[in-house]
């Protein structure tokens, strides 16, 4: 009986791990067509932060919504509906030949992102050890690495971005035909679950059989909750901004040549998918709490050696690369320490917020330093993300002395 669970387990993973590299394959798409998309849409180049705008409030507002979704419809039809809405819009802007179409295929686009990433999220926190949780966010990056590629190949042989949309739209549909094919394992593995895993890896109580959705009055009222709101908020705001920024820093404050700042970017990225790889063979020993107080020590490392007054480009690589390493283990374990941190029973609903307010944090905390860049000097960029790393440490720390000597039972898997 338990080989049979195991294989069900397995094969579930399996797919879930498609469903994460599903994740990340249209994340970068639109930056990486749109120089292009713009000129034969007649757009302008700044447009495509519309595109973007519309796609994260998408995603905030099924992110509020689901926890609603899931006791509804149950994780397996969450993710199968959302993975077919985001395929049908990756279509739809293939075939696009108007600009505000694609804003009307945004919509979906959004919705159906926001929902599949808060409910796999919640579902791997209360099923999966957290090795997993930090190899499918490896996973996660490894699709938002291909996704560009299979534009870029596109291009080159005469297929256009139309064409690259249209490959992802296929993997996208795809994908969804093996999630409904699958949809009675999501249901075996909750019913040979009586018992979550937790933010040490450990089990606890019993996830209720039934339970009622849970407004954002009621989920702010949770003890703790606003604690880890705001740290996967700061998170998020360092993770992003470092995408966004830290080549116009290397150019403008370091004086380092643009082709080569460009290419430093990139690392920032590789050290967080290689990070989390790594991160999956020591997660479970060192658990989620130590997980993340690790995580935030080498972002701050990072952070000091871009400060260093040291000429050349090595100091600043070495801090960019150290800097991804450092936020690599941070935003999985965070989500897979909800269920121990505030109830299996809450879990979905809080990491629904969790996910808006992170997308809040990607979406406005990196223009707010373009202001700052602007006005000011872009040479405060440590600075900024040094402010957030504090807080992210400072709030994390107050929710684990709030669970201080809570009671939890040892996890099987």
């Amino acid at each position: 009986m338990q080989k049979k669970e195991e294989k069900v387990y397995s094969a579930l993973l399996v797919i879930i791990y498609l469903a994460f590299i599903s994740l990340g394959l249209p994340d970068t798409l639109l930056g990486s067509a749109w120089p292009q998309m713009h000129i034969e849409l007649n757009a302008s180049l700044s447009s495509a932060g519309i595109i973007t705008m519309i796609i994260s409030l998408g995603t905030v507002i099924s992110s509020l919504f689901s926890d609603r979704l899931n006791i509804k419809l149950g994780t397996g039809k969450v993710t199968a509906i959302s993975v077919l809405m985001t395929a049908v819009a990756l279509l739809g802007f293939s075939l696009s030949h108007s600009f505000i179409i694609l804003c009307v295929l945004a919509v979906p686009y959004g919705l159906g992102a926001g929902a599949v990433d808060a409910a796999l999220n919640n579902y791997v926190a209360l099923h999966y050890s957290s090795k997993h949780m930090s190899w499918l966010h490896c996973f996660w990056g490894v699709g938002a690495s291909i996704g560009p590629y299979i534009i870029g190949t596109c291009m080159a042989h005469g297929l256009g971005w139309r064409g690259g949309y249209s490959v992802i739209s296929v993997l996208q549909f795809t994908l969804t035909a093996a999630l409904f094919i699958t949809l009675p394992l999501w249901k075996k593995v909750e019913n040979s679950e009586n018992n979550v895993s937790n933010g040490n890896n450990e089990r606890t109580q019993e996830e209720p059989q039934e339970r009622k959705a849970k407004s954002l009055s009621e989920v702010l009222h949770i003890k703790g909750v606003i604690y880890i709101l705001f740290a996967f908020f700061c998170y998020s705001a360092v993770e992003q901004t470092t995408t966004l920024w830290c080549a116009s820093y290397l150019v403008l404050n370091r004086s380092i040549d643009s082709n080569i700042a460009a290419k430093f970017a990139a690392f920032f990225y590789i050290g967080i998918t290689f990070g989390r790889f790594l991160c999956g063979f020591i997660a479970d020993k060192l658990g989620d709490k130590n997980m993340i107080r690790l995580g935030i020590v080498i972002i701050v490392a990072g952070i000091v050696m871009l400060f260093m007054p040291i000429p050349g480009s090595a100091i600043a690589l070495a801090g960019l690369i150290t800097i991804g390493l450092g936020c690599a283990p941070i935003y999985p374990s965070i989500i897979h320490s909800t269920p121990f941190n505030f109830g299996a029973d809450n879990s979905q609903a809080v990491i629904g917020i969790q996910m808006a307010f992170a997308y809040v944090g990607t979406t406005f905390m990196p223009p707010l330093f373009g202001l700052i860049a602007q006005y000011i000097n872009i040479g405060l960029f440590p600075v900024y993300i040094l402010i957030f790393t504090a807080i992210m440490l400072l709030t994390t720390e107050v929710l684990n002395n709030i669970n201080k000597g809570k009671a939890y039972k040892k996890t099987k898997t």
